[in-house]
């Protein structure tokens, strides 16, 4: 058997696995997801191993979207990470087999902590499973790996009930763009959605000339600004309006050698797409979108005070 086959191999073993897995979600998952969304606790995941890297994975997923979680190795646990523990807090503890000793020492404590106890195993009959308040079946016909010895479709397994769980509690929740993007201020969704415009204009060194400049005048304004366009003062009329570099080539094709006799007065557009400075960088961005252009003046009253490039 060639690499190319012993791989779609793996992902049809692994396919055949999560299908055999969603055919036998029930009432206990929605049990466990009832119990995390009205804890006034956090969520702690546990697991060794493998389990545990896939715990780790399923606690950054709470966490990212609205369920306090966080992940605990069950070894540091043992040896004094349980004072991090609140009676309030679910305790999720992750084993395929059921029967991982560093796991199972845990659950005298959480017993007697008044812990409630979400097991994620493989084994309906195994101790973890009879010692949780609710056990989510997460057993497969068998392993992708041809030893059965790797976990493979099992910790697939693993990894999709946790999204499964994700993705239901933020349906509980009603958790929103804007939600995600509180908890990714760094990501791109997080700056369009709290970032304002104040926070991103360019404000020093606008660009600007007069109304009475020369085509020439406007063009070497364009170029040492390097916005891609230029503010145009109409003082008489106490009024700003802008000149773009595709106005500059709409005038050159328009105008044809008799450009260089016109001045800003005719080719500026005295009523750009604005923001203000409070308002969101998504605004903005919509916006841009909307009429299909790359930089919005900035005014605060009538006056221009920035520019905002996409």
């Amino acid at each position: 058997m060639n690499v190319i086959e012993i791989a779609k191999q793996v992902i049809q073993i692994e396919i055949q696995g999560l299908d055999y897995m969603s055919s036998r979600i029930g009432q206990e998952f929605e049990q466990a997801v009832e119990a995390i969304i009205s804890t006034t606790g956090r969520t702690i995941i546990c697991g060794m191993g493998k389990s545990g890297i896939i715990g780790k994975k399923i606690a950054a997923s709470f966490a990212s979207t609205g369920t306090p979680s966080f992940f605990m190795h069950p070894g540091e646990a043992f040896h004094g990470d349980l004072g991090m523990v609140k009676p309030e807090d679910v305790f999720i503890a992750i084993s395929n087999s059921g029967e991982t000793d560093e796991v199972l020492k845990l659950l005298p404590f959480l017993r007697d902590n008044g812990n409630y106890i979400i097991a994620i195993t493989g084994k309906n009959e195994s101790t973890l499973a009879k010692h949780a308040h609710c056990h989510l079946d997460i057993a497969v016909p068998k392993e992708a790996c041809p030893l059965q010895l790797a976990p493979t479709t099992s910790t697939t397994a693993t990894l999709v009930l946790g999204d499964a769980l994700t993705v239901a509690l933020m349906d509980k929740r009603d958790f929103q763009p804007e939600n995600f993007a509180r908890f990714h201020p760094g990501g791109n969704l997080g700056r369009r959605l709290l970032s304002k415009v104040r926070d991103e204009m360019i404000s020093t060194n606008l660009p600007t000339i007069d109304i009475e400049s020369k085509f020439s005048e406007i063009v070497d304004s364009i170029s040492t600004g390097k916005l891609g366009l230029v503010i145009v003062d109409d003082f008489n009329n106490d009024r700003d309006g802008i000149i773009t570099d595709g106005d500059l080539r709409r005038a050159m094709k328009k105008y044809g050698r008799d450009v260089f006799d016109i001045i800003a007065k005719d080719i500026t557009s005295f009523n750009p797409y604005y923001i203000e400075p409070h308002d969101s960088i998504e605004r903005s961005y919509e916006i841009m979108e909307q009429y299909k252009i790359s930089s919005l003046i900035v005014i605060d009253g009538l006056k221009v005070i920035g520019i905002l490039k996409k």
